[in-house]
């Protein structure tokens, strides 16, 4: 009876919410950290550096950990169901979050996290799964660009919601019973509302060059693995943002943290204004549409970089710089997983084509953590970003292929 009420427009609603939701039991960790870093010190077992080191050594193996769930649970989602997917996302971040907060030293703090990111690799694959079967091919690009809002607009939120925590004077141990408790609301909604459309059935690849009915081709398509390339070095800049720039804003930006938890909100906040625009672009470009924009946006995301690398401590312009890299990275890096996954899987095998490119994506997001750790603390925050804008330019070669194997499949 349920099912009658829910329409493509509610269950991208819900999906959406749902998604944004899991952000708030995800930067809970980021926002956390210079707390965690004078927490760890104060025991005694080491000094500031060491405990950034190691908590960037945790986000690794939590982030290595989410590479690992992203490739099974794709094919998990196409196998089994989307919505369980998801739905079982939503309860195990809650779960771990409040593992998190009970927790007290380095080991129980790396189990507790690692298990959250390993859970949490179901949801975005379910969210794809569920979203095809509500929407045409036609519309993938509108759609997830759509979704894509959950895990920006949900990261901004999360972050404004852990800095009103902190401005409140709570401890870190808040921020994550605080995620926990506003996840469990949505899960209880979307619990209630959410359904899958139509029985997935194979349509026509929008973008991908292949032409076999067989749906698992696109592993055979050399425009497939440039795109876990380029997810790959899209997924490194966007995750080491999402994990230090909290860090960076009080180590270099000079703000308090209260301060700098509200002012990372910046960099998904302005990437979610360019998700819809670039999703509504590509959709109307034509088969090479998706990568032209990602082809374009790599220089201008390693120019920005380097002039935030460039920008003397304390600078204003350093949140202006930051939103900047938000909004060029975040439109084009939503395709990936995205719009470009069920372009190359359609609606049975798209979850899967999702899971992969996001599990190759997040094997870069690995060196976000204790790599980028080590960087700053050896060679600055300068030294950092200006890596950074090495890999986004070494990208160019496989974004340069991609895009004119699409050209060649322009009418």
């Amino acid at each position: 009876m349920r099912r009658s009420h829910t329409s493509p427009s509610t269950a991208l609603l819900l999906l959406t919410l749902g998604y944004a939701g899991y952000y708030f039991c995800r930067a809970s960790f980021s926002v956390a950290k210079p707390q965690l870093i004078e927490y760890l010190s104060a025991s005694g077992t080491m000094d500031a550096p060491a405990a950034k080191i190691a908590l960037g050594g945790v986000a690794s193996a939590a982030t290595l950990a989410y590479a690992c769930g992203k490739f099974a649970s794709g094919a998990l989602a196409d196998f089994w169901s989307g919505r369980r997917n998801f739905l079982l996302g939503m309860g195990g971040a809650i779960f771990f979050n409040v593992m998190f907060a009970l927790s007290g030293t380095l080991p129980l703090f790396t189990m507790a996290w690692v298990l959250n990111r390993l859970i949490q690799a179901l949801g975005w694959p379910g969210a794809v799964k569920v979203t095809a079967s509500w929407y045409p091919a036609a519309s993938y690009g509108t759609a997830v660009g759509i979704l894509s809002l959950s895990y920006l607009f949900g990261d901004a939120a999360a972050r404004l919601f852990h800095g009103a925590l902190i401005g409140a004077g709570l401890g870190w141990q808040a921020l994550f019973f605080g995620g926990a408790g506003v996840l469990t609301l949505l899960l209880i909604a979307t619990a209630f509302f959410l359904r899958e459309g139509v029985k997935p059935t194979d349509e026509p690849s929008a973008t991908a060059d292949i032409k076999t009915p067989d749906s698992r081709a696109f592993l055979r398509s050399p425009g497939f693995w440039c795109v876990c390339l380029i997810s790959l070095a899209f997924t490194l800049a966007r995750e080491t943002f999402n994990e230090w720039s909290p860090t960076y804003l009080v180590e270099f930006g000079k703000l308090t943290k209260a301060s700098a938890a509200n002012q990372s909100a910046l960099f998904p906040l302005f990437g979610g204004f360019a998700v819809v625009l670039a999703g509504k672009l590509s959709d109307g470009l034509g088969r090479s549409g998706r990568a032209f924009i990602l082809l374009l946006s790599l220089p201008i995301i390693a120019a920005l970089l380097a002039s935030l690398a460039l920008l003397p401590a304390g600078s204003p312009l350093i949140i202006v710089v930051i939103s900047a890299i938000g909004f060029f990275l975040i439109g084009p890096y939503s395709f990936l997983a995205g719009a470009l996954s069920l372009d190359f899987g359609g609606k049975k095998s798209g979850a899967t084509a999702s899971g992969i490119i996001d599990g190759v994506g997040y094997l870069g997001g690995v060196l976000a953590g204790e790599s980028m750790a080590r960087l700053s603390v050896a060679l600055g925050w300068r030294g950092a970003f200006f890596t950074l804008a090495g890999v986004l330019l070494a990208s160019l070669i496989p974004a340069l292929y991609f895009w004119k194997e699409q050209k060649k499949h322009d009418v």
